[in-house]
């Protein structure tokens, strides 16, 4: 397959008007929001969905997420809109918010793994919401990469994992937030089931108390179900290893520091994902900046970009933990579920 290529700022409507007419005849677009770049199909049509995970190699039962243009198109997708959902769309769409309730009868299995309900989100970027409209249809697209590759934040990275596999790539530039959407489940207690830019504590301001699920920070339990993308597999993760050091920062710090160091010992390529209040303890060693530990939205955007950069130039990555608050909690799910839930505690 050849791989088309529009750019969103140059060639906007072009750009648009072709990936609304390839979504339409049954065909893969990626494209950017405000999260990371996604793989869209027409999300009505069950043989469109499954060429997704066929470019993905994407396991089958792992659900998708729908993206709408507007908040009203979510009427055909759900049974009903409870009143949370109203609540939540009014302070959040458009933006990194993904909700699930009960699905309709439109909505094609293929898209939900089965389950019965569906993730619907309606993306803060305007070439996402042209497409959207331009296609007609709501958009099925998780992240543009390789299945259980870090997720795609530029046009770069999606033609690296996915040109000659899919018919269009719109270039939007780098995304804002780099990491993906919160996903809320509104089925029972409102439960975030993937934490991302609309933190807990956001939630809870406009709607009450909101639970955490317990796979957010751990493996999903022999048998358990995945109800949301990035739950069930191994996600984010370069070909390097990756280990995630615990404790206050000089304490992460000392561990990164003699892990690395017996590491080099054995020749070893390390490099350290530092932040800008620890470089200094890291003298003599190789490390990148990847943000301000006291701003976490810093690293959570430039996470996946610099996985992706040292995925093949080294044997270990070394980043240190953050606390799991705030956005926090958004960047700690994709580090440890990068590092397979493989920690630096001694």
């Amino acid at each position: 397959m050849q791989t088309q290529f529009a750019n969103a700022v140059t060639q906007k409507e072009n750009g648009t008007r072709l990936g609304g007419s390839i979504l339409r005849a049954g065909g893969l677009v990626a494209f950017p929001t405000e999260t990371v770049y996604g793989l869209g199909a027409n999300g009505l049509d069950g043989d469109a969905v499954r060429r997704i995970f066929e470019a993905k190699g994407r396991p089958g039962d792992n659900p998708l997420i729908l993206h709408v243009a507007k908040k009203n198109d979510v009427k055909q997708l759900w049974t009903r809109i409870p009143d949370a959902a109203r609540t939540l769309m009014d302070a959040f769409w458009p933006g990194p918010l993904t909700l699930i309730f009960n699905r309709s009868s439109a909505v094609p299995d293929e898209v939900t793994a089965g389950l019965e309900t569906v993730a619907v989100r309606m993306p803060d970027n305007k070439t996402a919401l042209a497409l959207i409209r331009e296609a007609g249809v709501p958009v099925a697209a998780p992240s543009a990469n390789t299945s259980g590759k870090p997720s795609p934040t530029t046009a770069e990275h999606v033609r690296h994992d996915m040109e000659g596999k899919i018919d269009l790539i719109i270039d939007g530039g780098p995304c804002r937030f780099g990491v993906e959407s919160t996903v809320l489940s509104l089925v029972g207690k409102p439960t975030i089931l993937r934490p991302g830019a609309v933190t807990k504590e956001m939630l809870e301001a406009v709607a009450g108390p909101v639970a955490l699920a317990p796979s957010i920070l751990a493996p999903l339990k022999a048998g358990e179900t995945a109800a949301s993308p990035g739950m069930k597999y191994r996600h984010y993760a370069p070909d390097a290893e990756v280990l995630v050091a615990e404790g206050a920062p000089r304490q992460a710090a000392s561990r990164i520091a003699r892990a690395y160091d017996a590491r080099a010992m054995r020749g070893e390529r390390c490099i350290i994902f530092a932040t800008a209040q620890t470089r200094a303890l890291y003298s003599g060693r190789q490390y990148v900046i990847i943000g301000d530990r006291n701003e976490p939205a810093t690293l959570c955007a430039n996470l996946f970009a610099q996985l992706r950069a040292h995925s093949d130039d080294v044997d270990v990555i070394f980043a240190e933990a953050l606390p799991e608050q705030g956005e926090g909690l958004a960047y700690m799910n994709r580090l440890l579920r990068a590092a397979g839930f493989h920690v630096l505690s001694e």
